[in-house]
């Protein structure tokens, strides 16, 4: 059985950091891409980053580019997502998703698993 856990979500002040996590089991971890995705309150779900399955190639939204940084230790089958200089714009759910990085960021319908989200709040 497919699972993904986030973990690492919490309150955190404009200019703030947090280090989002992902636990993955029941899959070929080491030779499948993965993306983080989020979803704002009231708004619709948003790929945030994806990354290789060897995590040689990172790719990401824009809006995060400089400041938020994926990563992945395929040895302890985990997907992290590193979150600095926090905005209250980027107050999401964020979900841990398994599926081709290249295919992902274009049309969230390839993602293979979804995990159960963490939130992440950016408050003043």
């Amino acid at each position: 059985e497919v699972q993904l856990v986030e973990s690492g979500g919490g309150l955190v002040q404009p200019g703030g950091s947090l280090r989002l996590s992902c636990a993955a089991s029941g899959f070929d971890f080491s030779n499948t891409g993965m993306n983080w995705v989020r979803q704002a309150p009231g708004k619709g779900l948003e790929w945030v980053s994806g990354t290789s399955g060897d995590g040689s190639i990172t790719r990401y939204v824009d809006s995060v580019k400089g400041r938020f940084t994926i990563s992945r230790d395929n040895a302890k089958n985990s997907l992290y997502l590193q979150m600095n200089s926090l905005k209250p714009e980027d107050t999401a759910v964020y979900y841990c998703a398994a599926g081709p990085y290249q295919l992902v960021s274009i049309q969230l319908g390839h993602v293979d698993s979804w995990g159960q989200g963490t939130q992440v709040t950016v408050f003043s």
